[in-house]
């Protein structure tokens, strides 16, 4: 994480403050996406709060915003979810 732009919105791997700017946003929860889910995986709902909850307490507002974000794909039923593609993290992208 260090020098990644995003040490400023986190502390000792937490998230301390969601940024409001959405390339921000999208930095920290590709850094997120990419060190927790692999690529056709599936996971439940129970294993992907799990995962989130080390990372920000409200972790049903995180994975709504993964899934919001295009990060994570949810089943209509919402018991299941898919990381849809590999996307590298990079500060500073537009996304």
């Amino acid at each position: 994480m260090e020098n990644s732009g995003i040490e400023k919105w986190m502390k000792e791997n937490r998230i301390i403050n969601l940024p409001r700017r959405q390339n921000d946003k999208m930095n920290i929860f590709c850094y997120i996406t990419n060190l927790e889910f692999k690529t056709g995986v599936e996971y439940t709902e129970k294993e992907v709060n799990h995962k989130l909850v080390n990372y920000y307490d409200d972790y049903a507002l995180l994975r709504r915003y993964l899934v919001d974000f295009g990060l994570l794909e949810r089943s209509n039923d919402c018991s299941v979810y898919i990381r849809k593609q590999d996307r590298e993290y990079e500060a500073n992208n537009n996304y």
